[in-house]
């Protein structure tokens, strides 16, 4: 569960791997459950991914099904976002997202979140 991750997005070439950490805020995010979102230029934003604070049960959108993977680090008091086989078309601004509401994963990526962190532009070359 332990990750090395990094709070800025940056380029990345196709078939490249980056992981994105969640900014706490002075949150202690085992209480909360986190999300991540994604919106490319002019296009609507798209839940990405899921960690319940619960029993950390993850859910995940299709289009990254397999290739993205988020995790805690309880000890770090970091959620991270692994992306890997990364493509042209996951090039969007990130963010991370909590909320205490205890709804399903699934839910939260398609209504959104309470509390959003800052956003940050992950590039992919093509």
């Amino acid at each position: 569960l332990r990750c090395s991750c990094r709070l800025w997005g940056g380029l990345v070439q196709p078939g490249g791997s980056l992981r994105l950490s969640c900014v706490a805020y002075g949150l202690t995010l085992v209480y909360y459950d986190v999300g991540w979102f994604r919106q490319a230029p002019g296009k609507e934003r798209e839940g990405v991914s899921f960690i319940s604070t619960s029993d950390g049960t993850t859910h995940y959108a299709d289009s990254v099904k397999g290739r993205f993977t988020v995790s805690r680090d309880n000890a770090k008091n970091t959620v991270c976002l692994q992306m890997n086989s990364l493509k042209p078309e996951d090039t969007a601004v990130y963010y991370c997202a909590t909320d205490r509401g205890g709804y399903s994963g699934s839910y939260y990526l398609k209504y959104g979140m309470n509390y959003w962190g800052k956003g940050t532009l992950v590039t992919v070359s093509s």
